[in-house]
C-alpha cells in the first residue's frame, strides 16, 4: 500500500483541529472557525471565560518554535486585527468583552504534535 502524502492545506486543517482541541481542553468555548472578513481570515475565534480569544494557528513540521513565531509578521497582525474589528462590529453581543490575540504553535509530527500557547502574543 502507498502513503499517500498530505498537502501543505490538509495539514494546516490538522494543526488547526490540534489547536481546537488543546484550546477546548483548557476550558476554552469556540465561537468560529476560519471566520473571515475583510482584512483575511482568523483561525480560531473563542470565548476564555468572558474574553474573546482571536487565535492564530501556525504549524511547523519541524520543532521551530521561533519560525512559527517569527512567520507572524506586522503585516499578518494588521489582518488578523482588522479582521477581529469587522467580527466585533458585526457581533453586537461581544460590546464589552475584553479580547485577547493568541498564538498556537503546533509543531512534528502532525499525528503527536508539540503544542505551545502564546496568550497575548500581540496588541490591537
Amino acid at each position: 500500500m502507498v502513503a499517500v502524502k498530505e498537502n501543505s492545506h490538509e495539514r494546516g486543517k490538522r494543526a488547526e483541529l490540534a489547536a481546537l482541541e488543546y484550546l477546548k481542553s483548557n476550558k476554552l468555548e469556540i465561537l468560529e472557525q476560519n471566520y473571515r472578513g475583510p482584512g483575511g481570515e482568523i483561525d480560531l475565534i473563542m470565548l476564555d471565560n468572558n474574553i474573546i480569544v482571536f487565535v492564530e494557528v501556525r504549524y511547523r513540521s519541524k520543532n521551530n518554535y521561533a519560525g512559527a513565531i517569527e512567520s507572524i509578521d506586522h503585516r499578518k497582525c494588521g489582518r488578523i486585527i482588522k479582521t477581529s474589528q469587522k467580527y466585533l462590529q458585526n457581533h453586537r453581543w461581544t460590546a464589552g468583552n475584553l479580547c485577547r490575540f493568541d498564538v498556537v504553535t503546533i509543531s512534528g509530527n502532525i499525528d503527536k504534535p508539540e503544542i505551545g500557547w502564546i496568550k497575548n502574543a500581540f496588541q490591537a
